[in-house]
């Protein structure tokens, strides 16, 4: 018999998992803040549960924590990138970033990724599967934990407290390796079960999820009314540059996706963002910035300039700090929203796929 990924059941679902096995939906109650409040690594150290009711979850049920195979720590700015490995035995990456306004979480949401992006070292070895939700939320599970420990702290604060406050994880982009909207009914339980009241209960506010620009998911996701915000990769100012960087771009034209980037602002009223890696020579010039403010002037949103992470499987080269203030600088001209993004973790394997590939290809 297969067993269940309990870790994926959202509140309600679990709370009527637990009652179709004979117990009160209060056991439900306690399970599920077991698991999404206070992280426990295994059945067996929740201790208000009776032994039998452990023992037979323990039987019939999946309840894999992610396993840190590497760790890399930035010694410019703190940075921490995490390789986990799967219970398959496949690898995603995490990254935790630490900012005066707290602690940033980016995760990934699929193993290797489809899209095909150029400048991308996730997408060289292709796309194996989607992450469950359980496997979305260990990432943030375990790094949380990591967060806890190195505060010295042996289990979970009490929720309220303030060394819980101090603590918690604050914000969360799904940015990692993977198309988000790819995997999009996973994805939408993973937020819902994130910002549960009944579990870390991070506001939905604080959530960022990506995409390259799956037209009929983003129509189908501003239709959720869901209160997170939405960045599109964008990458380029008009069509034929967008195509030679992104090849789903010959699927959904530059333009449609930009306008249901404007349905979903007018759906749900969140502003949106756009990320734009600058690539020397590629996307950087004066006529760029000119056609990029002429695509999205009229839209309420937020311009994130890359400076390209350099791969060594890509001959892509990161423009000067000068050349990036000036683009910036153009943009800001035109009535542009825009910040250069401040470049994390520069010293260990930064760019996204970076470091499952190099143990994949050691």
């Amino acid at each position: 018999m297969e067993k269940t990924d309990i870790l994926s059941l959202p509140y309600d679902e679990l709370i009527e998992y637990v009652q179709n096995r004979g117990e009160k939906a209060f056991r439900g109650k306690q399970l599920y803040q077991w698991m999404h409040q206070h992280l426990a690594e295994s059945f067996d150290a929740m201790q208000n549960l009776p032994k039998s009711f452990k023992e037979g979850l323990d039987r019939d049920c999946n309840y894999h924590i992610l396993k840190s195979v590497d760790l890399q720590i930035s010694q410019l700015d703190g940075t921490r990138k995490y390789l986990f490995e799967l219970a398959d035995g496949n690898m995603v990456e995490a990254v935790l970033m630490h900012y005066k306004h707290g602690d940033s979480v980016c995760i990934s949401s699929q193993v290797g990724c489809k899209m095909g992006c150029r400048f991308c070292a996730s997408t060289l070895d292709g796309w194996l599967r989607n992450l469950t939700p359980a496997e979305m939320l260990g990432q943030v599970y375990s790094i949380q934990r990591d967060i806890w420990k190195s505060m010295g702290l042996t289990k979970a604060p009490s929720i309220g407290s303030e060394e819980y406050t101090n603590s918690r994880i604050s914000n969360l982009v799904v940015m990692g390796t993977g198309e988000p909207l790819d995997n999009y009914e996973n994805l939408l339980t993973f937020i819902r079960m994130l910002t549960d009241e009944h579990g870390l209960n991070l506001s939905q506010r604080s959530i960022t999820v990506s995409t390259c620009g799956l037209v009929p998911k983003i129509k189908a996701l501003g239709e959720e009314k869901l209160g997170i915000t939405l960045a599109l990769s964008l990458h380029a100012p008009n069509q034929q540059k967008r195509q030679e960087l992104m090849p789903i771009a010959r699927t959904y034209e530059i333009h449609e996706v930009v306008d249901a980037l404007r349905e979903y602002q007018n759906t749900t009223g969140r502003r949106v963002s756009f990320e734009y890696s600058l690539v020397a020579g590629v996307n950087d010039s004066d006529g760029d910035a000119r056609e990029l403010s002429e695509l999205i002037g009229d839209i309420h949103g937020h311009v994130n300039l890359i400076p390209v992470n350099p791969i060594k499987e890509r001959d892509f080269k990161s423009p000067s700090h000068q050349a990036a203030v000036a683009f910036q600088k153009k943009l800001e001209n035109c009535g542009i929203n825009v910040t250069i993004r401040r470049e994390m973790g520069r010293d260990i394997d930064g760019a996204c796929g970076q470091l499952r590939r190099r143990h994949i290809h050691p």
